[in-house]
């Protein structure tokens, strides 16, 4: 959209045939997942080895690489900081109080909100992001996947323990969630590239090289793995789940999210905030992607209704593909239109 008074991003629209050649491979890879796991292509044991090569390997690698090579401004912003952690408290919020209304426990209710305000920004926010709108894309989202595994997280944990745990209980939940993001290497990933932007440190040849490998392959696999991830817990599931319990979450996951950052993004930009155009087009499309695959993990970890979450996760990444393409289509992409 052009940049102006009205407008957010300075691009060209694409066309919709534009956007469905960069978009399409990405959920084929997740397609071929489940479909490889369904059948019994790839054995359900080898499930994990795959998460673990992704997590302990590839992601880490591609996280520092592209926080290495952006500019230190573009991954230390205020701006996009202060937009993106408005949305997650208030679609945290407003999730939480739909649930409790309707009877949802503390527990269910947490996570419910975890799963419709953390999107899939690690294993396929970044490459598909950077795709459509180019390297300058990778300092937002860098900064909302960080705001989401560590403050969303933390918030959402801790009130799961409401349901009558008191104060120590949120303690010790809130203990276990950070000691879980201490182990996990992808922050710190986030923390050692950040720093070697800023003292423009470049990895000896050999090691780049060997950083580059596993970066290239993070994206392929990672998707592949949340298709398999996605079957197992449809074969795992067998209790039944109304609807009602979690196509509402899929939606304002895929809808609402985007629109309250871009909303967001607009109130800051008529208050004078100088937010970039394209940075405000990177985090409406994050905020666009599917639910995050490790909110079933968590909820499984502290005793959710994991089916209800898995449920999520596998509808808002199957509409993904229409609403996901249509919010391209609405903020413009300037990696396809430069192609």
């Amino acid at each position: 959209m052009a940049d102006g008074a009205g407008n957010f991003c300075a691009c060209e629209n694409p066309p919709v045939l534009a956007i469905l050649a960069t978009t399409f491979p990405f959920f084929a890879l997740i397609l071929c997942g489940y479909l490889a796991t369904r059948r019994g292509m790839l054995p359900l044991a080898a499930i994990p080895g795959l998460n673990g090569f992704v997590l302990f390997f590839a992601l880490p690698c591609m996280l520092y690489r592209f926080g290495a090579r952006t500019p230190i401004h573009q991954l230390l912003d205020a701006r996009v900081t202060g937009v993106y952690l408005a949305c997650a408290l208030l679609m945290v919020g407003v999730t939480v109080l739909a649930s409790r209304r309707s009877g949802t426990s503390w527990n269910d209710a947490a996570f419910g909100a975890l799963v419709a305000a953390f999107p899939n920004t690690g294993f396929m926010g970044v490459p598909l992001l950077t795709a459509l709108l180019g390297a300058a894309a990778a300092g937002p989202v860098i900064q909302a996947m960080a705001i989401d595994m560590v403050l969303t997280t933390s918030l959402c944990v801790a009130l799961s323990r409401l349901d009558g745990a008191g104060a120590h209980g949120v303690a010790v939940a809130l203990r276990r969630a950070l000691r879980g993001m201490a182990g996990n290497p992808m922050p710190w990933s986030i923390v050692l590239g950040v720093l070697a932007s800023a003292a423009g440190f470049v990895l000896p040849r050999p090691l780049d090289q060997t950083v580059g490998l596993l970066s290239d392959a993070a994206s392929p696999v990672a998707l592949f793995t949340i298709g398999a991830v996605l079957a197992r817990s449809g074969m795992d599931r067998a209790e039944h789940t109304p609807w009602r319990g979690y196509v509402p979450l899929a939606l304002a996951k895929l809808l609402l999210h985007p629109l309250l950052v871009l909303a967001a993004g607009a109130i800051a930009r008529l208050l004078g905030m100088p937010l970039d155009p394209l940075a405000l087009s990177a985090l409406v499309l994050v905020a666009a992607l599917p639910s995050a695959s490790n909110v079933s993990m968590l909820a499984e970890r502290f005793g959710a209704h994991n089916g209800r979450i898995a449920r999520v996760i596998l509808v808002s990444t199957v509409l993904a593909f229409v609403s996901f393409s249509a919010a391209v289509a609405l903020v413009g992409a300037p990696g396809i239109a430069s192609k």
